[in-house]
C-alpha cells in the first residue's frame, strides 16, 4: 500500500550579507569604492565584530590594506626613538629629510586613528613619508598605548607627553623651529589633536596648526552603555549608521573599549572625550577640518569647525564627496584620496612657509 503526501513548496529565506553597503547609500559612494568594498570587505568579519583578543593575536588577519598608495622615496630617513610617558615609554617614529638645509625646520606630529583601540605606526607610515618628502619637514608619528589594555585618559597623556618631548627635548637634535610645530591625525587621531591644541592654548605653548581629518569631536553622542543617544544632534549619525568602513556600531565598540562599559559617571561632562563640549574654543591654532560625505562623523567635525570660527579661531572646513571615513587610506584608488594628499601638502606648505618639492 502506498500513500502520497503533498508538501508545501520550499520557502526562500534571505538575510542581509554581513557588512553589505545599504542599498540606499550605494549610489552616493564613489563606484570604485563600492566595487572594492564588495570584493574585499562584504561578507567578512570586521575588527569590531570579533573579540579584541583575536585581533591582538593576529592583526594582519583582520586588516585590509587595499587602496593605499605606497610612496617610494630615497629622500627620507626613518628612525625610531623611545619617549618617556607615565608608567613607561612609547615609540615615536621619526621621518627626517636626508638632505640638510640651512636653518631650523618645521615639524608635524601625527596621531594615528583606530578608535583609541586599534592601529599603530603602520597606519599612517606612507602619509608621514609623503609629507617629509614633499615638504622637507620632520614628522613624528606617535605609537600611543591602546585601550582596553590602557583606557582613557592614557592616550591623551601619551600624546601630550610626546608633543612636549618633541618640543623641549628633540628640538636641538632635529633642528626644529619651535614656532612652526603642528599636530594632526585622522579619526581618533583628530580627536587627540584637538585636545593637544586646547592644552597648548591653556599652557601658553605656541602651536602653528592642527590638521583634523575625519575627526571625532563628540563621544557624548553615546549613552554610558554605548547606545546612540536619541537626542544626538548630528544627522549624519542617523543617516550613516549602517554605512561602510565606520558604521555606528563600530563607534559604539570604540566607546565601550576606550571609556569602559558603562562609561564612568565622572566622564559625563568631561570635555576631553568631547572637545566640542569645551566652553571656550577661542585662541586655538588654526585648523583644516576635513570630513567625508559618507561618514557618521561628518556633521560633528563640521560643527566643531563652525564652533571654532564662531569663537574667533580660524577653521577651514572641507568635505570630500562620495568617500567613506577611511579616505586617507584609499589614496591609491580613489580620486578623493588623491585630492586629500594634494590639499594637505598644499596647506602645510603655506602654514610652514616651505616650497613643495617634486
Amino acid at each position: 500500500m502506498t500513500t502520497s503526501e503533498t508538501y508545501p513548496p520550499p520557502k526562500t529565506i534571505s538575510q542581509p550579507v554581513l557588512n553589505e553597503i545599504p542599498e540606499n547609500l550605494v549610489p552616493r559612494f564613489d563606484p570604485v569604492f563600492v566595487e572594492l568594498h564588495n570584493r574585499y570587505q562584504r561578507g567578512r568579519l570586521h575588527t569590531h565584530q570579533i573579540p579584541i583578543e583575536w585581533y591582538r593575536a593576529d592583526p594582519a588577519k583582520y586588516t585590509i590594506t587595499y587602496g593605499r598608495e605606497f610612496f617610494a622615496t630615497t629622500r627620507v630617513r626613518i628612525t625610531e626613538q623611545k619617549c618617556p610617558v607615565k608608567d613607561g615609554e612609547i615609540t615615536v617614529r621619526i621621518f627626517e629629510p636626508t638632505e640638510k638645509r640651512p636653518g631650523n625646520r618645521p615639524a608635524y606630529m601625527n596621531f594615528h586613528g583606530g578608535g583609541w583601540v586599534l592601529g599603530g605606526l603602520h597606519f599612517d607610515h606612507e602619509f608621514c613619508k609623503r609629507l617629509t618628502h614633499k615638504l622637507g619637514i620632520v614628522v613624528f608619528d606617535v605609537d600611543y598605548r591602546l585601550a582596553p589594555e590602557h583606557r582613557y585618559p592614557t592616550q591623551i597623556e601619551d600624546c601630550w607627553a610626546a608633543f612636549q618631548w618633541m618640543r623641549t627635548q628633540k628640538a636641538a637634535e632635529f633642528d626644529l623651529d619651535v614656532l612652526r610645530l603642528a599636530v594632526g591625525g585622522a579619526s581618533a587621531g583628530g580627536h587627540l589633536s584637538e585636545v593637544v591644541a586646547i592644552m597648548c592654548r591653556d599652557e601658553g605653548i605656541p602651536l602653528a596648526f592642527q590638521l583634523l581629518v575625519v575627526p571625532v569631536c563628540d563621544m557624548h553622542v553615546f549613552t554610558p552603555t554605548g547606545e546612540l543617544d536619541p537626542n544626538c544632534p548630528y544627522e549624519s549619525y542617523r543617516e550613516m549608521w549602517n554605512t561602510a568602513a565606520l558604521p555606528g556600531e563600530r563607534m559604539s565598540f570604540f566607546h565601550k573599549h576606550w571609556l569602559g562599559n558603562p562609561r564612568p559617571k565622572q566622564l559625563d561632562n568631561d570635555w576631553h572625550i568631547s572637545p566640542i563640549k569645551h566652553p571656550d574654543l577661542s585662541n586655538l591654532a588654526p585648523a583644516l577640518v576635513i570630513t567625508a560625505e559618507m561618514d557618521p562623523l561628518r556633521d560633528e567635525g563640521e560643527a566643531y569647525g563652525r564652533k571654532m570660527n564662531k569663537a574667533g579661531s580660524k577653521a577651514e572646513i572641507w568635505r570630500i564627496p562620495g568617500v567613506p571615513h577611511t579616505v586617507i587610506h584609499l589614496d591609491g584608488v580613489l580620486e578623493g584620496g588623491r585630492q586629500f594628499n594634494a590639499r594637505v601638502v598644499e596647506t602645510l606648505s603655506k602654514v610652514f612657509g616651505v616650497p613643495i618639492l617634486e
